[in-house]
């Protein structure tokens, strides 16, 4: 149990923090432009000073008078750069140390059955969307996805693809060329490159699967985390809409409608508190983890079928050169279809993705070399 003076000095830090933060959010609404995002500041503002008067009673019946701290020098710093440069200038700042204080009343007793928990946690989110705009201009999409990798659609999985089959083809060449190097038998290249396949291929497969996976465990877990915050402070559940909503530019009234519409269901609020505070679509946790992983079997295999494929059909050097000739025309094509998501040109991407491989493969051809020589 800890002694009084103990409690003392960490109810005046707490305060302490809750004086800068609310200081420093005024000075951001009175700098910030957007009417609607001062609004917001003011409001932060005001829980951070509710919060310092919470601290400041649990002070004051400790030690009988209760302190009136102004803010410290690290937050008049804040405020001076605040005024000088603007608020995106410190708003990264702010962001990130609201996102390290968001749990800090997670684990003190006098914060349990309050809102300061769930508020922090809330403070913390709305800065990072904020941050996000700041940089980027308002995006629906981009806000569903703050907080995971929800809805990413089929760009992202044509990506996976594409950087599979790179992996199986980089890996299974490399492979090849180091055991070749070494002057293996032709047998022994091809064992080699197929145990190196279904290896590779499986290493990725539980590696996507664990990816997966922990994904949907980590969303279910906020789900019921938000489904408990819901039960027990609907109060502030709500209001945390009302600054969602006002974010998304809604008027201070319009945002408090529909907040009020929303929260007065508890299934309709669960649902489009996951969605617009968590950025959790509850009905895609990540998809299927068995079918990531298969997936990510199956391309690996595919690019590593490149290389190994020749092995098949040849012996001796012309195998190893027919696998080198084959990887390089399937590394230039992945290399031109990499520009389908990133705009270049694709001569020059394909060149680039060739060279990359090329390189991987002369490395471990001279190791194989070397090898062979310590061997033989």
């Amino acid at each position: 149990m800890t002694q009084p003076h103990e409690d003392v000095a960490r109810y005046r830090a707490n305060l302490q923090d809750e004086i800068d933060s609310a200081a420093l959010y005024r000075a951001m609404a009175e700098e910030e432009r957007s009417p609607e995002i001062a609004e917001l500041y003011l409001r932060l503002a005001q829980v951070e000073e509710s919060h310092a008067a919470f601290w400041r009673r649990r002070i004051g019946k400790l030690v009988g008078v209760e302190p009136a701290p102004r803010p410290s020098w690290r937050a008049r710093v804040m405020i001076w750069a605040t005024q000088r440069l603007g608020v995106n200038a410190v708003l990264p700042t702010v962001m990130n140390q609201e996102a390290t204080n968001r749990t800090m009343y997670d684990s003190q007793r006098e914060a349990q059955g309050t809102a300061l928990p769930a508020q922090e946690r809330s403070h913390a989110r709305l800065l990072a969307h904020l941050a996000s705009r700041s940089r980027h201009g308002w995006n629906g999409a981009r806000y569903a996805q703050l907080e995971g990798r929800h809805g990413a659609g089929g760009g992202n999985t044509l990506r996976a693809v594409v950087l599979g089959v790179n992996d199986g083809l980089v890996s299974t060449l490399s492979l090849v060329m180091g055991v070749a190097g070494a002057a293996f038998s032709s047998s022994t290249v091809l064992m080699t490159a197929a145990a190196g396949a279904l290896a590779g291929a499986c290493s990725m497969a539980m590696g996507e699967w664990i990816s997966v996976q922990s994904s949907r465990e980590l969303y279910q877990r906020q789900i019921e985390a938000e489904r408990d915050e819901l039960e027990h402070v609907p109060a502030e559940e709500k209001e945390e809409l009302v600054l969602i909503y006002q974010a998304k530019g809604f008027s201070p009234e319009e945002a408090r409608t529909i907040a009020s519409r929303v929260i007065s269901d508890k299934d309709s609020a669960l649902d489009t508190l996951v969605r617009e505070e968590l950025g959790i679509n509850p009905d895609d946790l990540g998809g299927s983890a068995w079918a990531a992983a298969g997936s990510s079997f199956l391309v690996f295999l595919l690019g590593a079928l490149v290389p190994a494929a020749p092995l098949l059909l040849l012996e001796g050097e012309q195998a190893i050169i027919a696998s080198a000739t084959a990887s390089g025309v399937g590394l230039f094509a992945i290399g031109a279809a990499i520009t389908v998501f990133t705009g270049g040109g694709a001569f020059r991407s394909g060149l680039r993705q060739l060279a990359i491989g090329a390189a991987a493969a002369a490395v471990t051809y001279g190791a194989g070399m070397l090898f062979g020589v310590a061997i033989h």
